[in-house]
């Protein structure tokens, strides 16, 4: 065996003795891993992709036959956005109720943007209470949070005492509540390091819509 041929064997040696103990490592902490529960999901932060995560969770849920229940609080029903188009094209699984008029500076009406927000608030309840849906997702729901068109306590007391042990509840959007967070299970915060929409990039079909 040459000298690289030795090398290389010696190396590969290394490789399978490190991997197998990172393996052994990870089965035993994966062994104590054996309990399930219902998860409360938060996307928040300023960076692009909250609600695209939950979506890719959605489709997850579809690709495994379960229903699921979506309500979208700011997006308006006269927008033409690829989700909803392929959301549509699964009425047995998906429960979509698209019940924004679009973001505050576009509708300038207070009471209507809260008015919007309680019906959203309506339906999450209803979704999230029925035993049909395994998830519901809450797309923009910490905007009119933020905004206080909801009662913040309100809402929090409804998740914690009425949410099924085994339903998922996925919440987005920015500058999500600390009480939320404190409550939630799993908090993702996406970052902002770079956006197209600095350097003059409107947004584009199949990207933000």
């Amino acid at each position: 065996m040459t000298g690289t041929a030795h090398d290389e064997a010696a190396e590969n040696a290394r490789h399978k003795e490190k991997a197998a103990k990172h393996k052994a490592a990870k089965d035993k902490i994966m062994a104590t891993k054996v309990g399930e529960k219902g998860l409360l999901i938060v996307h928040t932060g300023t960076g692009k992709g909250k609600t695209s995560a939950a979506l890719g969770m959605v489709f997850r849920h579809i690709g495994h036959g379960y229903p699921v229940g979506i309500v979208q609080f700011t997006k308006s029903p006269e927008w033409d956005t690829g989700e909803a188009r392929l959301l549509k094209t699964f009425p047995d699984l998906v429960t979509l109720h698209i019940m924004g008029e679009g973001f505050t500076w576009i509708t300038q009406d207070r009471e209507r943007d809260i008015a919007a927000a309680n019906a959203g608030w309506e339906r999450a309840k209803e979704m999230i209470r029925d035993d049909r849906h395994r998830l519901v997702l809450l797309d923009e729901l910490n905007i009119v949070l933020r905004y206080d068109y909801l009662d913040l306590n309100e809402v929090l007391t409804f998740l914690r005492d009425e949410k099924p042990a085994d339903k998922h509840v996925v919440i987005t959007g920015r500058n999500a509540k600390p009480e939320l967070i404190e409550m939630a299970d799993l908090v993702t915060e996406m970052t902002l390091i770079k956006h197209p929409f600095r350097a003059g990039i409107k947004g584009q079909k199949g990207i933000e819509f």
